[in-house]
């Protein structure tokens, strides 16, 4: 699902009422448009096979898996099929681990992506379950897929960057430090965090 257009609009628009820098950016870049997955495990399964590989290998792996397990490329599917069948997809040894452990979480019905906990920080705590997913990864999940306004991946380094540059602090902030400069903005940090995406290293700032 994704934020939309006018919550991107609206969030923007709260960090630039409240700092003139987003204000000053926004003039030069103008608003990002929406960044939107699909909810459910594919979202999820497709993140695990990007992980540390370029673009063009993670779609040539993902084609693979699609020709190998169908186009729906059902959790039960994956787990029907031997480490060969897998590894000649292209996934390695630790990748069918991930993928593994994210299909027998649904397959269960441990994990259920269709009514993960309101609260954020719960719903992190779930999806992180999964092995391979982290805290970014959940946090991707959450702002691009079911579009929770207030989620900010203080750990994209992206988004410190853009922070960096945009407060003109000293140096990178850290996590910690990155989460806590976006607390003024909350509920809308997630716009701030797409925003802060389309700032980094855009050639009109």
């Amino acid at each position: 699902m994704g934020l939309s257009t006018t919550q991107i609009k609206a969030g923007v628009d709260h960090a630039a009422s409240i700092h003139p820098v987003f204000a000053e950016a926004l003039d030069r870049v103008g608003y990002p448009e929406p960044r939107i997955r699909p909810t459910g495990y594919r979202t999820l399964l497709r993140t695990i096979v990007g992980q540390q590989v370029s673009v063009a290998a993670a779609s040539s792996v993902w084609n693979k898996l699609e020709a190998e397990l169908g186009e729906d490329m059902a959790a039960s599917e994956l787990l029907s099929r031997d480490f060969d069948t897998l590894r000649a997809c292209g996934l390695s040894r630790q990748k069918q681990g991930y993928a593994r452990s994210l299909c027998e979480l649904v397959e269960s019905g441990e994990l259920d992506l269709g009514s993960l906990p309101a609260d954020d920080e719960d719903a992190i705590a779930e999806l992180t379950r999964i092995k391979g997913i982290g805290r970014w990864s959940a946090e991707i999940y959450l702002l691009f897929a079911e579009g929770r306004p207030d989620i900010w991946p203080a750990g994209d380094l992206a988004v410190q960057a853009a922070m960096h540059r945009l407060l003109e602090l000293p140096e990178r902030p850290s996590e910690k430090e990155a989460r806590a400069l976006a607390e003024p903005y909350s509920p809308h940090r997630g716009a701030l965090a797409i925003f802060s995406w389309h700032c980094y290293d855009n050639p009109a700032l």
